[in-house]
Formats: structure tokens, sequence, C-alpha cells
């Protein structure tokens, strides 16, 4: 049996559910106002649009004044909401065969002034997506400051230094495709493109794809497209042998390997039927990766998108062995107030405030959690978890707060799996809980 799906410049093709292959696309589609464009977007992003459904993902930029005609002929079922036209929208949206949850728009604390970077709330945005049941992927999407004169590179690098220090919390153990237009190329001196990579923990495809994994020198010397190409080059090693500024950069973590099997520019598609001429004055750059299952997976959650962000993966993953959960502690009263599990190699992990009655379950050897029933409702306008049951494998059960209408069954993902953490969102209170299941 075989699934496809497509993520913003990603294609996954899952046999199984064990492994698959994804198809991303990065495109600056140049949609700003027709006067301030350095293309034709009225004429343009039409065609645009019709020749997206190739993709699962696609991360676009400058998506300004034209995106109702971006999306006109496009059937991705999910995709985010303009943020507006210049000069109030950030230009930045995503289109996905994957749902995905927690999209936030954030704008860059420093711009400046060259090349019109604080006319617009450049920033970048971020969503948690699922690939497929138990798998999940953060995907971001930003554009940095423009420009090559010394408060660029300023701009820039504390542009880099907001979104490291935002993945550290929001994606703490989890893999990462980051796709967008950065500005910023290995070739320039003192740029920041080694910062970014090396601040996330991630690779560059097109480093690794094209390049052998040796970035080109800082040495001054940019390896230039020719824009456009002309028309009798159409081999991929060639068009993808220069350096472009929009970039796709990826990482893996214990639930999910990703390793890139084909690089593209995508410039042949993306070329005016009548023409010939590009689409945008940026060329559309595609990887596929090849992604397979890590040795931890996600469940499903319940609860809403309120509180901060906690996610037990980087203290599960610290060895080579998958911590076990010696006794679980569930506080509560008419909702969930907290949990705490124990370990047997590794330091007690609690999530949630200080209230509710507290009740323990400490598993006898063998035993292990097999099953979580959580159920969520409203508080105070925020959605909230208020039960939560968990099973064991002997089935005795542990359970605290009040059953509602909203409910979700979170079932391991295979045989053998068992509870070792969770995931989600809190405060004084569980806001939000899913469960890390291990071998």
């Amino acid at each position: 049996m075989i699934r496809t799906w497509v993520i913003s410049s990603l294609i996954f093709t899952a046999q199984a559910a064990t492994y698959g292959y994804l198809k991303a696309l990065v495109y600056n589609v140049a949609g700003l106002p027709d006067a301030l464009s350095s293309s034709d977007p009225s004429e343009n992003t039409p065609y645009i649009s019709q020749r997206l459904g190739n993709y699962d993902l696609i991360n676009v930029q400058e998506d300004f004044n034209h995106h109702k005609a971006l999306y006109a002929s496009d059937s991705h079922p999910h995709r985010t909401p303009t943020s507006g036209g210049v000069p109030w929208g950030d230009g930045l949206n995503t289109l996905s065969n994957f749902r995905f949850i927690d999209f936030t728009r954030t704008a860059w604390n420093d711009c400046y002034i060259n090349s019109g970077d604080c006319l617009t709330p450049k920033g970048f945005t971020a969503m948690r997506m699922e690939l497929y049941p138990h798998t999940w992927v953060d995907v971001y999407n930003f554009h940095t400051d423009a420009g090559s004169e010394a408060g660029d590179l300023n701009a820039r690098r504390k542009n880099v230094d907001q979104i490291v220090e935002y993945m550290k919390t929001f994606s703490a153990g989890m893999p990462v495709v980051m796709m967008g237009d950065t500005n910023m190329r290995y070739t320039t001196i003192s740029d920041s493109i080694r910062a970014f990579v090396s601040g996330v923990g991630a690779a560059d495809a097109w480093v690794q794809y094209r390049k052998g994994g040796a970035p080109p020198e800082e040495n001054g010397q940019a390896l230039v497209c020719p824009f456009p190409f002309a028309n009798t080059i159409t081999d991929q090693p060639t068009l993808t042998a220069c350096e472009t500024v929009d970039k796709i950069l990826y990482r893996s973590s214990p639930v999910l390997t990703l390793n890139v099997v084909d690089m593209t520019n995508e410039h042949r598609a993306f070329l005016h039927p009548t023409t010939g001429v590009p689409l945008s004055d940026h060329y559309p750059l595609s990887v596929t990766f090849e992604w397979s299952p890590g040795k931890l997976r996600l469940s499903d959650i319940a609860g809403g998108p309120h509180g901060n962000h906690y996610n037990d993966i980087p203290a599960l993953s610290a060895g080579s062995i998958t911590p076990t959960i010696t006794t679980l502690t569930l506080s509560g009263g008419n909702r969930v107030d907290r949990i705490s599990a124990s370990y047997d190699s590794i330091d007690a992990i609690t999530h949630g405030g200080g209230g509710g009655r507290a009740l323990s379950i400490t598993l006898d050897p063998g035993e292990a959690i097999v099953g979580v029933y959580a159920c969520s409702g409203k508080k105070d306008g925020h959605t909230r978890v208020f039960y939560l049951k968990v099973t064991t494998s002997t089935t005795r059960t542990l359970e605290v707060g009040k059953t509602t209408d909203d409910c979700v069954n979170m079932a391991p993902p295979g045989n053998g799996f068992r509870v070792v953490g969770f995931w989600g969102r809190s405060g004084d209170e569980i806001d939000r809980v899913g469960v890390v299941w291990g071998k």
C-alpha cells in the first residue's frame, strides 16, 4: 500500500508506513505591488498557482498583494491564511498536503532600513506538521534582512539569533525542515549562514547533495547564477552549481530521520507559457527527502494552543537506552493540574502547576503504560486538559479530572511500544497533552 504526500518543497511517499519520500519547494514569488516588483506579479502569479500541485509542502516568500491569485488554482488541503499585503503582511505562507498545528508568525526584532526591510513586518513562521500518524516534523518559513551593508549584516545576525532562540523551546528534540529566503551566501564575508546552520544543528540540502557536504569558501566571490539560464541549459548539475540565497535546511531527531535524495532547480517548470521568462525574480528550489521514523514516536494530542511548550524528547534521548517510567503521578480536580514521571535512569520530569490532588502508580518490573485517554474542554476561554487516564500492560489504571465530550484515545503506534514521556503545553495546569512512545 503506497501513500503520497507533499510538503513545501517536499514529497513524502510512505510504503507500509515505515519510510517515505518528501518533496519540498521554496519559492520567493515576488508578489509585491506591481510598481515595486522587478517581475510582473499580476501577470505571473496565476501561472505560479497552476504549477504548485507537484509538491507536498511549499514555502513562499513575498506573497503580498497577489495572494488570492496564488491560491486560486491550488488544491492543497492545508494552507496558511494571508497576513496581508504591503505594508501589513510578512509575505510568508505555506501550502501543504499535511495538517499542521501551532502555526505562528513572528516578526524580527531588528531590521535595517536599507532595501526596504523595515517597510513590512518581515520575520518567520513556525508550525508542527503531521506526516503520518505518530510522525511529526517542525516546518519553518523565513525571510531575513536583505542587503550587503554593515547594517544589513548586523540585522541578519540578530534575525538568526532570534529564530535559533525560538527553536530551542518550540522545536526541542524535534526534526525540522527550514525553507526560506536567507539573503545570505556562504561566500559572503562575515555573513550569518554558517551560524544559522550550526545554531539549529541543521544541514543545508544544497551543500549536502550538490557540494559533497563542504560549503563554498567564505571569500567574497559569489557563485552567481545566470538569470535566466540559457534555454540550452537543462541539466540539474549545472542549474544547481551556483549558490542562491533561497535555502532548504533540515535536521533529524530521535522521532524522524531525514536524508536528501535529490535537489533541483525548478526553473524550467516555472516559466511564462508564452514569453518563456521566469515567473519570479528568484529561482524555485526543490528537495526530495527520504524519511524514516525514529525510535521515539509522538501521539496525537488533546487540549489547546495555550501555555508553554514542553517536550520530553531531549531528556529521553540523552543516552543510548530509552529510560523507563517507574512511577507516574497525576494531579487534578476538575481538570488536570500536573503530570510527573519518575524514571529508572534520569531525573523526574514534571509539567504543569502545583494544584489538585496527587495520585500515583508505581509500575512493577516488566509493567509499562500502554494506553492514554484524555479529554479537553474550555476554562476561561482557553482549551485545557480536563481528564487524563493511563492504563498499564497489566490493566491497572490511574486517572484524574473529569471527562468531557471531547476525548482522544492515544493507542500505541505498534507492538512493543510503551509510554516513555509526554509532550504538549502547560502553565498552572495542563493545557495540552500528547504521548511520547518508545520501545
